[in-house]
């Protein structure tokens, strides 16, 4: 077995390499646009049954970590991701595409709880005490995982090297080295006897905690629509608005945005909770209204300036959700409660990005990323005050 620091940041890469590989597609979009001769509602149907994939996994097997014990569970979760990887390598086509990002889905739907919750507990072994730092590294993987992923496939496709395998070529071998290193991580949660009844996710706190629950599950979900505008549609706006078509610029500019929210959450700063979401409410206006701007009078520095700055509100607005979820947690049922965190968390994935690119198609760029922001600094305001008046 490994030892025990070595254990937690083996799962620690595992869960940034599962994110990055979630990712990957991000600055080849183009690529698989001009081969395949698809539109915009196509990219925007690839992003939808990934996130279906999500979904379906969270509410399915998102808990039965609790049960089943965090290594096994994770170790599955980071097989199939590797399965998704050779579903891109031999049918490179749209419909290995779809088949592709489902599986991948399915994947990071069990990933996300799994290793938040495994982190959790063996750095609080670590310490001997309950702490923060566990799941900070937790959201920092994940978060610098979805930035990393565009920045390496669009570094790949820039350079020419067959960017729509060399990418899923790697990532399969470090997937499956990862899942190797899980298997010799210590357990931190013994498999149930007897095994609990089988049930999909449900929320599991305490009654009179359900208000922040839920109030942290709507952070959740708003830091990731953030986010997921610079994985989803930075590509397409320095195409067409800034007339910018690198590849590599692609995957760059998630890659500020995704960094800056995972740098938030190592920061060598205390903060508590309630900390964490007074600063994302005071960067999430700036970072958006940076980005806005960079719309209506296009400049790229600009663009990446509003994506850091929103970038980090939206990593602290999520630190400060997750760590909230984990304190109201019943004992025993910690993956449970995480679970309905990246539902949410990856419904906010889908539905704005959705949403967006129907509004992009009725009016200007402009004025659907307008109406978006605004939309998103409404809830953000909505939520930060709940979560900090009942804290």
């Amino acid at each position: 077995m490994l030892s025990h620091r070595a254990g937690f940041w083996s799962v620690a890469t595992a869960f940034w390499a599962a994110m990055a590989c979630s990712s990957l597609p991000t600055p080849l979009y183009p690529i698989y646009q001009a081969r395949d001769r698809f539109g915009s509602a196509t990219v925007s149907l690839v992003f939808t049954v990934y996130a279906l994939g999500v979904v379906v996994a969270v509410l399915c097997a998102g808990h039965v970590s609790d049960w089943l014990g965090r290594r096994s569970v994770l170790i599955a979760a980071l097989l199939l991701e590797a399965l998704s990887c050779i579903v891109f390598l031999l049918a490179p086509s749209l419909p290995g595409l779809l088949a592709g990002r489902v599986l991948c889905g399915l994947a990071v739907g069990v990933v996300g709880a799994t290793a938040t919750a495994f982190l959790a507990e063996l750095d609080d072994r670590a310490r001997g005490e309950r702490s923060r730092g566990g799941k900070n590294v937790a959201v920092a993987a994940n978060l610098g995982g979805i930035g990393s992923g565009p920045l390496l496939a669009g570094a790949i496709a820039q350079l020419g090297l067959a960017p729509l395998r060399v990418p899923y070529a790697l990532f399969l071998g470090a997937l499956l080295l990862c899942a190797a290193a899980v298997a010799r991580t210590e357990e931190t949660r013994s498999r149930a006897v007897p095994r609990p009844r089988y049930r999909v996710q449900r929320i599991a706190v305490p009654d009179g905690a359900r208000r922040r629950y839920f109030a942290a599950c709507g952070g959740a979900f708003v830091s990731l629509a953030v986010l997921s505008l610079f994985t989803s549609l930075a590509p397409s706006f320095l195409a067409d608005t800034l007339h910018q078509r690198s590849h590599l610029l692609a995957g760059a500019t998630a890659f500020v945005a995704l960094t800056a929210a995972a740098v938030a959450q190592v920061a060598p700063v205390r903060r508590s909770a309630v900390g964490s979401l007074g600063v994302a409410v005071g960067l999430l206006p700036l970072g958006l209204a940076g980005v806005v701007l960079a719309t209506l009078e296009p400049t790229l520095a600009l663009f990446l300036a509003g994506g850091a700055v929103a970038g980090a509100g939206a990593g602290l607005l999520f630190q400060g959700s997750v760590a909230v979820a984990s304190d109201l947690a019943q004992p025993g049922k910690l993956a449970e409660a995480l679970a309905g965190i990246f539902l949410c968390a990856y419904l906010g994935v889908a539905l704005p990005i959705v949403g967006l690119g129907v509004a992009a198609q009725l009016t200007s760029p402009a004025s659907a990323l307008l109406a978006f922001a605004a939309v998103l600094l409404a809830l953000v305001g909505l939520v930060a005050r709940s979560l900090m008046r009942t804290t």
